[in-house]
């Protein structure tokens, strides 16, 4: 299971490359991905049907006793051949939906086959922490999907609706699994559901789940997510929106039912918003005129009536309701991805510009109508066979409560008289010949592989109905988990003789006609009791409550003053934390000043150094004072035995000052702000204050401590798990990788943000290097032949702009620097160094090439966009892991290479060290950031006075 897992992961990266190669093709190998997971599934559909399960158990994080938990029983068997086998037509359809030449069809491709295999891994989880993991992948790739491109501003408002409700949802489930795991004792789904405890904490935490559910199946009363959401494309609608992401909330409430279905508020949430859904989904499909909004409607219809069949609790109501997940599948993916035909040949999805289509596309409408016939319950399709089985099961008890069983019952005929309604309405919609409207002419003619997909699920619901009794051992096997409370089980067949169901489904598909019949009536009807409000104006106007109210908070706290923000900061620190470590703190018994005389020397000179600060006026003579604290700093470390913290204490620091350097640019020379003799007194004793509340904390923390230091061990660690004597390289890259990774993560992110911020342009044109051809014309022009110099970019400077001592000391110490920077990079793990450091002294390298020769010296010497470098380390630090996981071991483990080769004897290699390769790169990319958004962006600006620098009332004179 996992293979398949990784299988779709691998597939989802190399998507773009497939498309770029072999354009919309692509998606036909892609499709064998899912494929692949289909037969798998399908293999073990024996062995599960007999009441047998398939679990698989990878180590994580061993320390969280957090693993890659699967388990494929009989619900998970249905929904996972679902996923991959409605995927792999999907991708199929896609090949002949998107045009040759269509740009986006790369992203759409990889982002499509990395939402189904997160599908996959939802359905498949048995860890409640990986199952919220998978979870929230497939919101997050929904929104990627609904959203496209970002180009139309209907997609990107859909595409946040959905992410904004579904992960506030997703938050609360959280919440409760968390709660449900601490009630119940394990993280185990299968656990947690056969032993889920009791108590009040069993109570929040499942009706905080079932928040998670109903967000993600469209419930009443966030169901408007989802016709909003059809502003994505056809095939995104097909298999999120009908057998794929909504079918996660229903997944959910089945897969928990067994176990808490008696639980307090389950019954009244599940069946109550259950039926509303229906009702208020099926009543509003009716009023749409556009053929992907009417079954949108239809979807948040049908996924109330699964809501309340799979979260009934009763073996009879959950029997009937995985057999209506398999018909709503079946059908609703049919008619998404026929109406993705229809808009493709004819250019519209308006019903009332639609006319005789059934003519022009024989075999589209005969595809449509039997997948309408499945959803509007018509005998021989298997949505017949699911609905009988639901009226059955309600008629003959199906809940605790009688009342309550009719009740449902009575409410679930109503909706599907609806259901019913709409169906006809779509297909005359859709395929009728209307006497008002003009027949339609066709622009596309579809071909037979865009007619495949949906031809073959249409089939599937034709077959399935007869062949019901092949699918009811599966589904007997999922819903004996559960109560019997009708005297007798009843199985899965197309006929059951004359009987009350029977009578309820005619009455349902004669009504539903009926309401077709009526429909000019019931428009003028629904139009004049129309209700002004609606659930999605209520959303916008909460967002724009919230605009408001931040705007509001925002413009009374937010004056745009840095020293009063950060005034309140330490003013609260001292008021709060500072009180307690004042009165209640264990304050040492012993103080020691220093350890050498030299150390107090180093503290005075930071002190001066300080105070120096405060009183000089010149930017740059204050930074480099300031500079000088940090260097002390590095020297302290230094003293106390600390050469890897004093090494990269120092090349920050340095890069710091660069980076002031750069920034000072654009400020005036001197600061021109005077404070009254009051506000100096305020800010000196807050700074002071300040400054003894943290030497304080560190003694006290230092002498607080009662518990042996984990860090006792971490010399011995180091070098037998982690194979180094470095004992700080090792802790980054191996003992807390994982630490690491968050925070190269944030790094990533940070140097991104602070790029788009200072560009004006596009990030990705930022790489600025001289024109060889303008280079040789000027050279002919000055009657010399050409010749390559090393810095030639200083050639493009200002005479006044260069520095001969800079340009001889970069061309003598720039490789050398490099060179050191390797050699830190892989000395690191037994000497001072590592990736960090050596990435930093070859950021430095860099910088002396810019300072030597400006902007295009430095596109000469690194002509790479830092986004490359910066994606390139994440990947390659991140991978580490993941190989590792795929190999067997723990992710991010160390694995210990020796051998010994011919010429350099005895070598050790630590896989480890490829982790500190991507630190390497993310920090040269980082670096290769700053100096390209505030050296060279910043350089480009001066040169070229760019608008952006012109006050609003100047004027440029060109």
């Amino acid at each position: 299971m996992l293979e398949l897992l990784l299988l779709h992961l691998v597939a989802a990266t190399v998507a773009p490359l497939l498309v770029r190669w072999w354009g919309r093709q692509a998606f036909l190998v892609l499709a064998l991905v899912p494929a692949a997971g289909f037969a798998w599934v399908v293999a073990q559909a024996g062995a599960v049907s007999d009441g047998g399960e398939v679990v698989e158990t990878t180590p994580w994080v061993p320390a969280l006793d957090l693993d890659v938990a699967l388990r494929l029983d009989a619900l998970s068997l249905t929904l996972a051949a679902l996923v991959t086998g409605v995927g792999a037509l999907v991708l199929l359809y896609c090949a002949r939906y998107f045009e040759p030449d269509d740009e986006g069809s790369g992203r759409f491709a990889g982002t499509m086959t990395a939402f189904a295999g997160s599908m996959l891994g939802l359905v498949l989880a048995d860890d409640l922490l990986l199952l919220y993991v998978f979870w929230e992948l497939t919101t997050v790739f929904s929104y990627l999907l609904i959203g496209g491109s970002g180009a139309r501003l209907a997609a990107r408002r859909a595409a946040g609706q959905a992410l904004i409700l579904t992960t506030a949802g997703g938050l609360a489930m959280l919440v409760g699994l968390i709660m449900l795991g601490e009630t119940s004792g394990s993280y185990l789904l299968s656990e947690v559901v056969a032993n889920p405890g009791d108590g009040p904490f069993l109570v929040a935490g499942t009706v905080l789940v079932l928040v998670g559910a109903i967000t993600k199946s469209a419930m009443v009363p966030f169901h408007f997510w989802l016709p909003a959401a059809m502003e994505a494309p056809t095939p995104v609608s097909a298999y999120l929106h009908a057998a794929a992401m909504v079918k996660a909330g229903i997944y959910l409430v089945a897969r928990l039912a067994p176990g808490f279905a008696d639980v307090p508020g389950w019954r009244p949430v599940v069946l109550g918003l259950g039926l509303a859904t229906m009702l208020v989904g099926g009543y509003r499909a009716l009023r749409q005129n556009d053929l992907k909004l009417l079954l949108a409607f239809g979807t948040v219809s049908q996924l109330g009536f699964l809501v309340v069949l799979v979260g009934g609790g009763s073996y009879e109501l959950a029997a009937a309701g995985l057999a209506m997940v398999v018909a709503h599948a079946l059908f609703k993916s049919t008619l998404f991805l026929s109406v993705g035909v229809v808009d493709h040949a004819t250019g519209t999805r308006d019903l009332r510009a639609l006319s005789g289509l059934g003519r022009r596309l024989p075999v589209l409408a005969v595809v449509a109508t039997l997948a309408g016939a499945s959803m509007a319950g018509v005998p021989p399709m298997i949505g017949f066979v699911g609905k009988e089985a639901a009226f059955t099961a309600l008629w003959e008890g199906g809940l605790p409560d009688r009342t309550a069983a009719a009740f449902e019952l009575a409410g679930l005929v109503l909706g599907s008289v609806l259901t019913a309604a709409y169906t006809v309405r779509f297909l005359w919609g859709a395929f009728a010949r209307k006497p008002d409207c003009a027949e339609t002419e066709l622009a596309h003619p579809p071909g037979p592989l865009f007619l495949a997909a949906p031809a073959v699920l249409a089939l599937a619901s034709l077959v399935a109905g007869p062949a019901s009794p092949v699918l009811d051992p599966l589904v007997s096997a999922y819903a004996e988990d559960l109560p019997l409370i009708a005297p007798e089980a009843e199985h899965l067949a197309l006929w059951h003789g004359l009987q009350p169901a029977l009578a309820l489904s005619a009455v349902t598909l004669l009504g539903g006609y009926a309401l077709f019949a009526l429909r000019a009536p019931i428009g003028r009807f629904q139009r004049r009791v129309a209700v002004g409000a609606s659930a999605d104006e209520g959303y916008w106007n909460v967002m724009q409550a919230l605009d408001r109210f931040a705007v509001l908070v925002t413009g009374t706290t937010q004056r745009g003053s840095l020293p009063a923000y950060l005034g309140t900061i330490l003013v609260v620190v001292l008021a709060l934390p500072g009180s307690v470590l004042l009165f209640r703190a264990p304050w040492p018994d012993e103080w020691r000043a220093w350890d050498t005389p030299i150390q107090a020397l180093v503290g005075a000179v930071v002190l001066i150094a300080a105070v120096l600060a405060l009183r000089i006026r010149q930017r740059l003579s204050a930074v480099l004072v300031v500079g000088v604290t940090g260097y002390g700093l590095a020297v302290l470390f230094a003293l106390q035995g600390a050469p890897d913290l004093a090494l990269t204490q120092f090349l920050v620091e340095t890069l710091t000052l660069v980076v002031f350097v750069l920034v000072l640019r654009k400020l005036p020379k001197d600061i021109t702000e005077r404070h009254r003799p009051r506000e100096r007194a305020v800010r000196g004793a807050i700074a002071v204050g300040v400054g003894l509340f943290m030497g304080a904390v560190g003694a006290v923390t230092l002498s607080a401590r009662t518990a042996t230091p984990v860090s006792v061990d971490f010399p011995d660690e180091a070098y037998e798990f982690g194979g180094g004597q470095n004992v700080v390289n090792v802790t980054l890259v191996d003992i807390r990788a994982w630490d690491t990774l968050g925070e190269i993560s944030l790094l990533v992110v940070a140097a991104t943000g602070v790029a788009s911020l200072v560009f004006l342009r596009r990030r990705t044109g930022s790489v600025e290097r001289l024109d060889p051809v303008r280079m040789a014309r000027d050279a002919r022009r000055s009657r010399r032949a050409p010749r390559r110099r090393w810095l030639a970019a200083t050639a493009a400077l200002a005479p006044e702009r260069r520095s001969v001592v800079l340009e001889v000391i970069t061309r003598i110490l720039f490789h050398t620097i490099v060179v050191f920077s390797i050699y830190l990079l892989f000395s690191g793990h037994n000497e001072p160094g590592g990736g960090f450091a050596g990435g930093l002294v070859a950021g430095l390298a860099l910088v002396l090439r810019y300072l030597a020769g400006g902007r295009y010296e430095l596109g000469e010497a690194a002509p790479v966009d830092p986004g490359l470098l910066l994606g390139a380390g994440l990947l390659f630090a991140g991978g580490t892991g993941a190989v590792g996981l795929a190999l067997g071991a723990d992710a991010l483990q160390t694995a210990i290479l020796e051998t010994t080769l011919p010429v350099l004897g005895d070598v050790k290699l630590v896989t480890s060290l490829f982790f500190d390769m991507g630190v390497y790169l993310i920090v040269v990319g980082l670096v290769l950031d700053v100096l390209r958004s505030l050296g060279a962006e910043l350089d480009r600006q001066l040169d070229e006075d760019d608008p952006i620098d012109v006050a609003p009332d100047e004027v440029i004179v060109r």
